[in-house]
């Protein structure tokens, strides 16, 4: 007899509200790929878009952040309720591969991705940009971004950029490559806990 897989939507709503910033996402795992990110920064809007439309994830985002002071504050703050929101949606990850990984091309650019949703954060990242700043977003926040999402989302993330030149291509490829290591890793393959642990 086939195994049962699990059918409840998979979503979940985070707020976070600091002195810096004030922040709500909504998330569907098993969605179409629709995003309205109004983050304040236009690039992450941009990169945030991507990773919905590859990921397959609906995304909703709102903040209002302290951007008179720099983009720190926003991008680190999306970051960590972005990957509360996943988690949450995740609940105690029964079926999901677990895993994913990619490997993205956008022009003279190429990222790799791989990822573990095994309950322990850990981020390397291997990226040097040109451009100190795209549109209102410091690329120096592209490691810290992705650093404190792998803390809230419990996830081992390794992005590497493997060639390139323009910085733009360099971010959207890495945030592609994520975008489709973690459509694998949240694939429902069965109804086990993937782990001899028993639990993640």
């Amino acid at each position: 007899m086939p195994e049962e897989t699990r059918t409840a939507a998979r979503t979940a709503t985070v707020s976070r509200t600091t002195n810096e910033t004030d922040i709500s996402a909504t998330v569907n795992l098993d969605g179409t790929g629709i995003n309205k990110s109004n983050s304040g920064v236009v690039f992450l809007d941009h990169m945030l878009a991507n990773f919905s439309k590859h990921s397959g994830f609906d995304l909703a985002l709102e903040c209002r952040g302290d951007l008179d002071v720099d983009d720190h504050h926003t991008v680190e703050d999306i970051a960590l309720v972005l990957g509360s929101a996943i988690t949450e949606a995740l609940g105690d990850k029964r079926g999901i591969q677990r895993y994913g990984w990619a490997i993205i091309p956008m022009d003279e650019a190429l990222a790799r991705c791989a990822l573990d949703l095994g309950g322990r954060s850990f981020c390397v990242f291997n990226a040097e940009f040109n451009r100190p700043v795209i549109q209102g977003f410091s690329t120096e926040m592209v490691e810290h971004f992705f650093i404190s999402l792998s803390g809230t989302l419990k996830a081992n993330i390794h992005l590497s950029i493997l060639e390139g030149e323009n910085t733009h291509h360099k971010i959207e490829a890495l945030f592609k490559s994520f975008a489709y290591a973690m459509k694998a890793a949240v694939t429902l393959t069965g109804n086990e806990i993937p782990s001899t642990k028993g639990k993640l």
